[in-house]
């Protein structure tokens, strides 16, 4: 008698481990569906990225910045990069219509961070299948990079 309770015990046991799998399944997969409808539905202008810059108020180009933040970008950037040819990276002619000013930013100074969280930045990892090197640059270099992008609008001779 005591051999019938113990295998019924086991058989209860198998048979409710089992059902109690599926249902965890499903909550698992309602929140990863939910998550893809929010990114495709997500402005990229609006994103404003994972890094310390959460907000940026843009004037007239200041051209003194934009020469300084080319001199960055073809020291730091241009081995990986180029303003209107495809690289080891995305061209970047026109970016600053593509992505937010923080994003941008929020790229160039927290690049692991933002392919490894960001939605926008893990797709084009996917698309490129290379991380964008830290540079660790500082945010003022950062920012003279942005307004140099801000002066390139349409694609150039390389």
């Amino acid at each position: 008698m005591k051999l019938k309770v113990v295998v019924f015990a086991i058989i209860a046991a198998v048979i409710t481990s089992c059902g109690g799998e599926a249902k965890k399944e499903e909550k698992v997969a309602a929140p990863v569906e939910e998550q893809k409808a929010v990114v495709e539905e997500t402005d990229p202008m609006k994103d404003k990225g994972i890094g310390p810059v959460t907000s940026i108020t843009l004037g007239e180009i200041d051209q003194k910045m934009a020469d300084e933040g080319k001199a960055v970008f073809l020291a730091k950037c241009s081995a990986c990069h180029k303003i209107s040819k495809r690289v080891v990276g995305p061209a970047l002619v026109g970016v600053t219509t593509r992505r937010s000013p923080e994003w941008i930013m929020n790229m160039i100074l927290n690049p692991e961070k933002m392919v490894a969280e960001n939605p926008i930045a893990k797709k084009l990892l996917a698309e490129y299948l290379a991380p964008m090197a830290n540079q660790n640059l500082t945010e003022d270099e950062a920012r003279k990079i942005l307004e140099y992008f801000r002066t390139k609008t349409a694609p150039e001779a390389e």
